[in-house]
């Protein structure tokens, strides 16, 4: 059965990597002993080693041992043998295209559908949709596919912001490019806001965090979803 928690990002304001999420983290990676790291997003282009030593000090108060996919000579077998996997947030294209090159698509899928527990973060999260499409970020490298792992059945637009009222910028809202989007493409979107996350439990999905998430659908007026409610799309 499937365990994710699916964040909209690792951070909030005025709180340190992780810290918001660490209660429900505890009990998500309750018995988990090592960590299973995917680092390949690189936010801000950081090397895999300082990400993947983040990513650690976020964890020892759970004593839980991270250790990034980077460090094995064989990722598949990393990922196959993992306890608990943990794919964090960046550059959702250049994610994709490593997953892609080092040839564990099939295998990530695999295992997390069969109940190894999962955290994504940002880009560690557009992942978990059907396709990358409603990602915020800069398309820095091209990919063999847009096609995700699909463990939830809509995508997500992590970091959602809704319109500022009075606002001068003349550039397209969120709102407006997932519009756009649905123009071309049927799957619904959840927009998801900064401390806000998805609790996946098999067919079970749950907003939680203090914020409603906002819904898009083709050919329909979005609406909000409130907090503590199932997600059905």
């Amino acid at each position: 059965m499937k365990k994710l928690i699916v964040a909209s990002t690792s951070t909030i304001h005025g709180s340190g990597y992780l810290e918001y999420l660490l209660p429900t983290l505890s009990v998500h990676f309750k018995n988990v002993k090592t960590l299973l790291f995917i680092p390949y997003a690189r936010p801000s282009g950081i090397s895999y080693a300082e990400y993947t030593t983040k990513a650690k000090s976020a964890f020892k108060s759970m004593h839980i041992d991270v250790k990034g996919i980077h460090e094995f000579d064989n990722p598949k077998e990393a990922v196959l043998n993992a306890e608990a996997i943990f794919t964090g947030g960046g550059n959702t294209f250049e994610l994709v295209n490593q997953i892609y090159k080092n040839n564990i698509f099939d295998v990530l899928k695999e295992v997390v559908e069969s109940g190894t527990p999962y955290l994504g973060t940002s880009a560690g999260s557009n992942i978990c949709g059907v396709s990358m499409k409603n990602t915020n970020d800069m398309p820095i490298v091209y990919p063999p596919s847009f096609k995700t792992l699909e463990f939830i059945p809509f995508n997500i637009n992590a970091h959602y912001l809704d319109p500022i009222e009075g606002s001068t910028h003349m550039g397209e809202t969120r709102e407006t490019r997932i519009k756009e989007y649905h123009i071309y493409n049927e799957t619904s979107v959840i927009g998801l806001r900064e401390g806000s996350w998805l609790k996946v439990d098999g067919d079970s999905i749950i907003l939680q965090g203090e914020l409603s998430a906002r819904v898009f659908k083709q050919n329909e007026i979005p609406f909000e979803l409130e907090s503590g409610s199932d997600v059905v799309v």
